[in-house]
């Protein structure tokens, strides 16, 4: 009888255990580290863009005015795109073999082959182009430019026909500084954080115009990152001041809800399968699960390194992948982390 009750204690513990672990179990589990040599200046990387096809990784090296590429079968780096001031995004075209960098140094959409890596022409913006939302339905790039950068009191969007390899149009917005962008599918609407006025702007994509704003200082202030989920009617953007993740209701524009999230954060990814949202900041990337279309629990706080903010989630690989800059005896990097399910 007593070795009965103590086997029972044991499976009990057992189970006990394994709960907990569970429950504690990271979202991200690190599975490469690729190296990114031969980077001469400390400083960040922007945005990364991946070729699925190619098993290419494309790294905007900011502030060493480079844009890497990975192969991701061999883990290593295979080229660098000198002829680039300060890159920030990139659109990869896979039936043109073509890479779509936006140069914020020299106020252009820069097109690459990605056979040969030379450039086969470029689309004249303002000064500090930046940020982009790409539009796979009709091969448009909205690409942010002009704002404080520039010495301009507001900031463009810029339609630019990645087919066609020019500019179509200006989208004027009035803020001095604008973050990230966020496409609807199924309407014309486009939605823009502006950042220098703590709202969310949204524009119609057809009349080039704002048709609303949305006001998020009450809960943070200076936004950065955008995400969204369309077919739940939210939107999801961070703030720095403080580190915020706020839901908005797309058919109101009200605030749904705020969850504290790494301060100073530059990227985030909505994946819809998994119901996770992903935000990378420097030192952690922080991971939400919504529950419903109005409540969302943190699963993960995962410890990464200083000013890794940026990041791009590749759901049809189930991987995550992270910039890690080079910054004092840390070597610039790229980790490849598996996407742990629930």
């Amino acid at each position: 009888m007593k070795k009965l009750k103590a086997a029972t204690l044991v499976t009990a513990l057992l189970i006990f255990i394994v709960g907990v672990w569970a429950q504690n179990k990271s979202p991200l589990a690190l599975k490469q580290t690729i190296p990114v040599p031969g980077l001469t200046k400390e400083g960040d990387f922007d945005h990364l863009t991946m070729d699925l096809q190619g098993q290419r990784l494309f790294v905007a090296g900011e502030d060493n005015s480079v844009v890497e590429i990975l192969d991701l079968g061999a883990g290593k780096l295979v080229h660098t795109i000198t002829d680039v001031k300060a890159p920030h995004s990139m659109v990869y075209r896979a039936d043109l073999k073509k890479l779509f960098v936006v140069d914020g140094g020299t106020g252009e959409v820069k097109i690459y082959d990605t056979d040969s890596y030379k450039r086969t022409g470029s689309i004249k913006l303002r000064e500090d182009a930046d940020s982009m939302a790409y539009d796979p339905s009709t091969k448009y790039m909205y690409v942010v430019n002009g704002g404080e950068g520039a010495k301009m009191a507001y900031s463009f969007i810029s339609v630019v026909d990645t087919t066609a390899g020019k500019s179509l149009a200006d989208i004027k917005i009035d803020s001095d500084a604008v973050e990230a962008l966020a496409l609807e599918k199924s309407g014309a609407r486009l939605f823009v954080n502006m950042t220098g006025k703590d709202a969310v702007a949204v524009v119609d994509r057809e009349k080039h115009t704002v048709i609303n704003t949305w006001p998020t200082a009450q809960v943070a202030k200076h936004l950065i990152a955008m995400s969204f989920d369309e077919a739940g009617h939210r939107l999801f953007v961070t703030t720095r001041t403080p580190g915020k993740l706020i839901v908005l209701d797309t058919d109101s524009g009200k605030v749904v809800t705020s969850l504290p999230c790494v301060s100073d954060n530059d990227d985030m990814a909505y994946d819809s399968a998994s119901k996770r949202i992903y935000i990378s900041g420097s030192g952690f990337v922080d991971v939400y699960h919504q529950k419903d279309a109005d409540h969302y629990d943190q699963i993960g706080h995962v410890a990464t390194v200083f000013k890794a903010r940026t990041s791009v989630l590749v759901p049809e690989l189930k991987k995550y992948y992270l910039g890690i800059p080079h910054h004092g005896t840390t070597a610039a990097a790229v980790r490849v982390y598996d996407v742990v399910p629930d």
